[in-house]
């Protein structure tokens, strides 16, 4: 029979998959004789198997279930169900992966009415009826899907009745009428009385949890985090300690160093005579952790102690849930803490420096998609020094954030499909909001802390985050903020700095960051570690300096034709477009020479030494040409021919699908003489820029090749100009090909014995026309098809590596199969997202290409991979036909 349940010490962290990160840490910290509430924990295996039994327990589970509840007594010295000495629960969710506040918690478990009344005897009565309060509300959203803003809205509207402020000024008297009213709510929604029985609520609560798991939310979170639908949560059924017992009780959260700017320093906040749904939802602003030792300094001296044990422990820094009943310190949870991209990387470094862990482990802790935010720009000092705030808030989530006003997550989500950049603002966030905070710029809150739910999630989003502005007031209704008698309403610009809080009217200025300090180290450990070359996308001379400023080794690939929308050189392409016959687009050909030439000297200039890529002219010609009437006219006036010719011109390229049309190497097949002046401005360049002292290495790229004849039409032609410019012998170039049409994959053997010198993937084209699915159009369904678990992410974002990764295989062991040492890379958008990056290295490419802001990421990418999967990266053909 399965072990579906684990009591409190009977596991460890090394179970974390079966128990979950919540349950593998009790069990763990429950070992290292920490004041843990006793508790056992149900496995993340029975949440997937209650699933599969359509949300019935599955065989063995109730009869270990009740024997761990028997031990429970047996250790509380408290009776489940009892009316006289009661044992109360929470039942909480736990992953083994960390989804903060997707799914479902129910504390307080147990009360009802005989038992809240004799609680109210022997332990106040305005205790007993908070719990109690706090038990209706989650037991009815959790357990009986019922709004909780319901509610809330009978507590507000109490409040506002009485004139008070903060829940805790509500009198025992008022917390039992709420309860009366509350019950009422339950039975108008439900068409039942609130459960009495201590057993049905428990297991109701279990399952809820277990549902929990495939909530909304929880769905969603997972698809934005590439997080595995088939792992389900555990259950983790503890003994309730509380919080709101008074004046000598508190809760909190804290962190051994601080997750914002990774200072090790210890941080965190706390609330006086509340539970810790109070903390994380912002209700009341909390106290800083530094304030208990004035409070509680007997629990405070001992909080710290077990932030020292606990850190030491698992060599990480500690996210931490804590409950002090009646001066009595217990720690509720412990897992490795969420963290910002910069204060990840200041941790990772401080941890190495101080012997807690090594290079390795440090780099492994690091998320490439993350560090992302760091090479983003943030407020210009110069601006903020003549600025104004309009007010301050808490520094969340840092970075900078400027954009337009929305007030609901579905308007933050609509503004990103129209490309807008929203700052939401609201009074508070909850884990409804997830997908609209992932779509925002920014989030501007009302209310909560430092660890409330919106600092928490945006810190995991990366999101730059201003929370618990107080001064702000927020009417989502009807869709205004108001600061200071100041009010802005949707659509309006305002700019905050995650960095201190601050947030501003209008649109400031943003720069660079500096990658300086601690970043640079974790660069020059990759450095150290990759085996897999990082090579940027670049067309300028600008970005080819930025992305070598960040470690870049080459130029993977140049787009030629972006150079040609130019101002000063666009008319002249469309008149060689426009021309009729062959020696009047050889004289148009011969104007543009001049500017490719000047464009190939930068670039091959800045990358002296290195290699660089260089794409002959692949969109099809009819882009370059004005489709609007007024465009064609002016056009017509530039040139001195009749509008008719231009409107004769665009009809006749007019292509049903573009993307499979006449474009790539058709042109220079059809075309050569637009190839020869590309070629010949390469190669003048190049001689040019030896006689300047400089290492021009071009690698000259032939598009969208299927068929080795038409590679080999176009080679002829570069070899035949080389010649022709005295560079043969002189310039050090290659001829290759990309790899983005499917028979060109399988055409690999042919390639690289027949000429090809480098060959590089393609993967927006090599993706859409492996799948079938148009890059433009296919939005429209491959959200619904990655929530529905067909694609585990959208394939245009991360290689299908199951289907367009095959075919990859299969030409990397096709080419190697005749030129064992022939160099392969990747140059699409896939070139610098990490799990493709990975997958790279394991295919054996030599290098990826991505563009220069995402360079950083696919070096630290890159140096994962050795790590993950070790150093070896070119594969023999057979092992590579072997994993087919």
């Amino acid at each position: 029979m399965s072990k579906w349940v684990y009591y409190f010490g009977d596991g460890g962290k090394e179970l974390k998959n079966l128990l979950g990160g919540k349950g593998a840490n009790l069990s763990e910290m429950t070992k290292l004789g920490l004041p843990i509430p006793s508790g056992f924990t149900i496995t993340c295996e029975c949440c997937i198997e209650y699933q599969k039994l359509d949300r019935k327990w599955p065989a063995g589970l109730r009869e270990q279930f009740d024997k761990n509840i028997l031990e429970l007594q047996k250790v509380s010295g408290k009776t489940f169900g009892s009316e006289t000495n009661p044992l109360l629960l929470s039942v909480r969710s736990g992953s083994r992966i960390s989804m903060p506040g997707m799914m479902d918690t129910v504390l307080n478990l147990g009360l009802n009415e005989t038992i809240v009344k004799m609680f109210a005897k022997s332990k106040g009565a305005r205790f007993a009826y908070d719990a109690y309060r706090r038990f209706i509300t989650m037991f009815s959203d959790v357990v009986m899907n019922i709004d909780r803003m319901k509610f809330e809205h009978v507590m507000d509207a109490m409040k506002d009745k009485k004139g008070l402020k903060s829940d805790t000024d509500l009198s025992a008297t008022d917390l039992e009428e709420l309860c009366a009213s509350f019950l009422h709510i339950y039975k108008t929604e439900t068409g039942e009385d609130f459960p009495q029985d201590a057993y049905s609520q428990l297991e109701r609560s279990v399952n809820a949890v277990f549902d929990s798991w495939n909530n909304d939310r929880a769905v969603r979170y997972r698809n934005m985090n590439r997080i595995p639908h088939d792992i389900g949560t555990a259950v983790n059924v503890q003994e309730m300690v509380f919080g709101n017992m008074g004046d000598d009780c508190a809760t909190g959260v804290a962190f051994t160093r601080n997750p914002s700017t990774g200072e090790n320093k210890r941080y965190g906040e706390f609330l006086a005579n509340a539970q810790g749904e109070d903390v994380v939802a912002g209700i009341r602003t909390p106290l800083t952790i530094e304030t208990m030792k004035n409070t509680f300094p007997k629990c405070a001296k001992e909080l710290y102690d077990i932030f020292t044990q606990l850190e030491d422990h698992y060599s990480d820094m500690q996210d931490i849930e804590f409950t002090i009943e009646k001066n009595k310190l217990f720690i509720l949870q412990t897992r490795n803490g969420k963290r910002t991209a910069g204060a990840s990387v200041k941790m990772a470094v401080d941890m190495v420096n101080e012997g807690r862990i090594d290079i390795k482990t440090a780099l492994m802790r690091l998320e490439p998609a993350k560090i992302d935010s760091l090479l983003h720009k943030q407020i210009d000092p110069k601006a903020l020094k003549s600025a104004t705030p309009l007010g301050t808030g808490l520094p969340a989530s840092p970075g900078a954030a400027v954009g337009q006003i929305v007030f609901s997550g579905p308007a933050a989500e609509a503004a990103k499909d129209k490309k807008l950049k929203a700052i939401l603002v609201r009074l508070e966030t909850s884990p409804e909001d997830i997908q609209g905070m992932a779509a925002a710029e920014g989030i501007l809150t009302a209310r909560g802390g430092m660890t409330s739910h919106a600092a928490v999630v945006a810190r995991g989003m990366n999101v730059c985050c201003v929370a618990g502005a107080a001064e702000i007031k927020v009417n989502e209704a009807a869709g205004t903020l108001t600061v200071n008698g100041q009010v802005f309403k949707e659509g309006d610009f305002i700019s905050l700095d995650g960095n201190t809080g601050r947030f501003y009217a209008g649109k400031l200025p943003v720069v660079d960051p500096d990658m300086s300090g601690d970043f640079d180290t974790v660069l020059k450990w990759c450095e150290s570690i990759a085996t897999t070359e990082v090579h940027a996308n670049c067309d300028t001379p600008h970005d080819a300096r930025v992305a070598k400023s960040f470690g870049a080794k080459g130029i993977g690939l140049c787009r030629t034709e972006h150079m040609f929308f130019a101002e000063d050189r666009i008319n002249i392409v469309r008149e060689m477009i426009i021309a009729d016959d062959t020696p009047a687009r050889i004289k148009a050909l011969d104007k543009l020479l001049p500017f490719q030439r000047s464009d190939f000297h930068g670039l091959l200039g800045e990358m002296s030494g290195m290699p660089v890529i260089i794409r002959l002219i692949d969109p099809p010609l009819h882009e370059f040409l004005p489709h609007e009437e007024k465009d064609q006219h002016i056009l017509a006036k530039v040139l001195n021919i009749p509008v008719s010719a231009i409107k004769a011109k665009v009809e006749s390229l007019h292509e049903f699908n573009p993307m499979l049309g006449f474009r790539g190497c058709r042109l220079g097949v059809v075309y050569p003489e637009i190839n020869a002046m590309q070629v010949r401005a390469i190669f003048e360049a190049s001689l040019a820029l030896q006689k300047e002292g400089k290492d021009p290495r071009p690698e000259i790229e032939v598009p969208l090749v299927g068929n080795i004849k038409e590679f080999k039409l176009i080679k002829n032609l570069i070899k035949k100009i080389a010649k022709e410019t005295g560079a043969e012998g002189k310039v050090h170039y290659k001829v290759g090909t990309m790899i983005e049409i499917p028979r060109a994959a399988l055409k690999a053997d042919e390639l690289a014995r027949d000429g090809a010198e480098f060959m590089s993937f393609g993967t927006n084209d090599l993706t859409q026309m492996t799948c079938g699915f148009s890059r433009d159009d296919a939005g429209a369904f491959l959200k619904d098809y990655v929530a529905k678990g067909i694609y585990d992410v959208d394939p245009f974002q991360a290689i299908d590596q199951a289907g367009v990764g095959r075919l990859m295989r299969l030409c990397v062991g096709l080419a190697r199969s005749v030129n064992p040492d022939i160099d392969i890379g990747i140059c699409g958008e896939h070139g610098g997202e990490p799990e493709s990056v990975m997958f790279c290295h394991l295919i054996g490419l030599n290098n990826v290409s991505c563009s220069p802001y995402r360079v950083p990421i696919a070096r630290l990418a890159a140096a994962q991979a050795v790590v993950r999967f070790g150093p070896s990266q070119k594969q023999t053909p057979a092992k590579i036909f072997a994993k087919i």
